[in-house]
This record gives structure tokens, sequence and C-alpha cells, in this order.
């Protein structure tokens, strides 16, 4: 969709790169192919000091080869990596200002928590009272001092993705990348340590770039995200963008449930677009900025919680009547799919504000449905 916002909404929105918001890593034209498969397509990306920066995608996508580049265990096929302006691209993973926390946590079987978290120290070769010192910071900082001395099998998963976290935070790295930190854990559990680790980014100030899967994760946790589709970068923004205004179809499929509708741009006058759609009797009106060409193929893109359920004597433009055919009951909303004539099937939502009130809709109920220029919008790519 095209962004429709004054200038003043948009510069609120903007990530702040003023201060100590400066580039910290650059990643420069980095391709990475596996004989004739690309991970990784000619990537560009800028990511400021104290971010909490996701990439996200499908599997397969190339978010993980991306991250194994940036902590030094691939080697590009071409392009750079810099880290504070220094070109670390064939810097070994020891040498680079980095630590990585895999979704398995890799803790040492044999060690205590103690030992864990002091083991990268130990590497380095820092005094003793230092790694005492930075041991007994983090464990302060994650809140497992009460089991400093117990080995991971006698810990939960909660426990041990905590222990992780201290060790990979305790060589104050520049950046701290986290592999899919919060897939061994439960839920509920998930969920709450996700705004954990975005209190304890903010207090440490450290760079978080973070790869997962889960569009609510990454939404949920990030200042930004780079959503990738087949080895390419397919939207950089943050979470509040590119969820209302996604830069391609696929953006929009990915993010969120999403009704798209096929057509043909019919009329272009003072940012009103009328768009012919087969799928939808009558035409659609929507609130677009940017030109768009009479005859042109375009798709609308239309959340499901902007669609309202209207009275039968209201005639406002986009307005469909439609059966209800399947209801999805989730605790806060209901999920509801009402198919039109054509058989297109339009996904909506509504809030449950009432506890045992019973279903506002019911199986095989016709309703009409309509919704504002402004709620959707037109995709071109």
């Amino acid at each position: 969709m095209t962004d429709t916002r004054s200038a003043d909404e948009l510069a609120s929105s903007a990530p702040d790169t003023s201060n100590n918001r400066d580039i910290i890593l650059q990643i420069d034209k980095v391709t990475k192919h596996f004989d004739s498969a690309y991970a990784c397509d000619d990537i560009s990306l800028s990511i400021h000091r104290g971010e909490f920066f996701s990439l996200l995608g499908a599997s397969g996508c190339g978010k993980t080869t991306l991250l194994r580049i940036l902590a030094g265990f691939e080697t590009p096929t071409s392009g750079r990596v810099l880290i504070d302006g220094v070109d670390v691209t064939n810097v070994p993973p020891y040498q680079r200002p980095v630590n990585m926390m895999f979704q398995s946590f890799a803790l040492f079987p044999h060690m205590s928590v103690i030992d864990n978290i002091a083991f990268g120290l130990k590497q380095e070769a820092i005094s003793k009272a230092e790694r005492n010192d930075r041991v007994r910071e983090m464990m302060s900082l994650v809140q497992i001092e009460k089991l400093a001395g117990r080995k991971p099998h006698q810990l939960s998963g909660g426990q041990r993705q905590r222990v992780a976290l201290a060790r990979a935070l305790a060589k104050h790295p520049k950046l701290l990348l986290l592999d899919e930190p919060l897939g061994a854990l439960d839920k509920k559990l998930r969920e709450q340590t996700q705004f954990e680790l975005i209190n304890l980014q903010q207090r440490l100030g450290i760079t978080f770039i973070m790869v997962t899967h889960d569009q609510e994760e990454a939404m949920t946790m990030s200042s930004r995200i780079a959503l990738m589709h087949e080895g390419r970068v397919e939207q950089v923004d943050t979470p509040r963008r590119i969820y209302e205004f996604p830069a391609t179809r696929y953006a929009a499929g990915f993010i969120g449930l999403v009704n798209l509708f096929q057509g043909v741009v019919v009329s272009h006058e003072n940012d009103q677009v009328l768009i012919e759609c087969e799928e939808l009797p009558g035409q659609l009106l929507v609130h677009h900025s940017q030109p768009l060409a009479v005859g042109m193929d375009v798709s609308v893109a239309l959340r499901p919680e902007k669609i309202r359920v209207l009275p039968g004597n209201d005639n406002q433009p986009n307005r469909v009547n439609a059966v209800i055919k399947d209801i999805a009951y989730l605790g806060d909303v209901s999920i509801y799919h009402a198919e039109v004539a054509s058989g297109k099937r339009i996904k909506f939502t509504l809030p449950n504000v009432q506890a045992l009130a019973e279903q506002p809709l019911t199986w095989e109920q016709e309703v009409t449905l309509g919704w504002h220029a402004d709620s959707c919008g037109v995709l071109t790519l």
C-alpha cells in the first residue's frame, strides 16, 4: 500500500537517528550462494546503534544464513559487512565484537551456570577478578543468582534461556545476534520473555539482531523489521508501518491476516481511485495519493479488523452482501469467513466484548460488510 499520512505523522514514526542512533552495522550488497542456489541475494541494510532489529521470514528465506554471515560463521560470496565502520567480512568470529545466542542455547552440560557464563571470558584471558564481577553482574541482570551451582539438566527451559543470554552478554558485545531465541519456550513463557528481552535491551543499549519466523514475535519486540523472501529483502520498516502499509503483495500476506482483491484501475482523481474488481460487485473506492494509470492491474489489500458489519440501510461505498460460512472463536476476537456471490471469501474480525454473550453472528447468516476508502490500500508489486 502507499503511505498517505502527513509529513508530521511520518516524521513522528520514523526511526530516531539522532545522538547515539548512528549506524553500527552496515550490510553492503551481500550475496551468498551454495552452488546455484542463492541464500542471500544482493542484500543491503543499515542498522542503528541501540536498535532491536529483526530478520523475519519463512523457512529457507535466507535470514539464518545472513545472521551466520554477521557472526562470521559464513563468508559471503560477494559484498561486505562493516561494524562501526570497520570491514569485518573476512574477520573470524572470535575477533568480532559480536556474540550469538543459539536457539538450542548450546550450554555445556558438564559445567555449572557460573562456569557456562564465564567460559567466553576465560577464552579472552580476562582476569579472574573482572571475570567474577561480570558473571555476578550478568546473573543479577537476568535474575538467576540462586541457580549459580546448577548444571543445565537441572534447569527449566526458561532458566536455560536466561543462562545462555547471560553468557552472550558477559563479553559486552557491540552486537548480540539472536537465532530464534524463544523457539524452545512454551507460549506463555515466550510471551513473558519477549518483554523481558525488550526491557533488558533498552537498559543495556546493546544492538540486538534477531532471526525469527514468528511475525507476532517480531512485531512485539522490534524497533524495525526486515522481511525476507527468497534471499532478498522484501521490505524494511517499523512494525506499525510494515503492517499498515505493506510494500508488496507478499508483505501484505505474510504479516497478519489480509484480504486481497484483484482489480483494474478505472479512474484516479483527487487521490480517489476507482477499481473494477470481478470478485466483488460494483467498484471499490480507495484513497491513494500516488499516480496510477487507468487500466493498470492492481491488488487492494484490506485487513479484517477494518471491516464493519453495516445496517441494511447504509449506502456507503465499498459495501458487499455476504453469507457467514466459517467462524473461529479466539477468546478476545472472533474471525469470520463470509462468502460473496462470486465465491470469494472475505475475512473479518469482531471483538468479543461481553463474556458468555451469544455470538453476534452465526453460520449461514446474511450480512452487509463495508469499509472506508482509507482503510484499504493499493498494491502494484
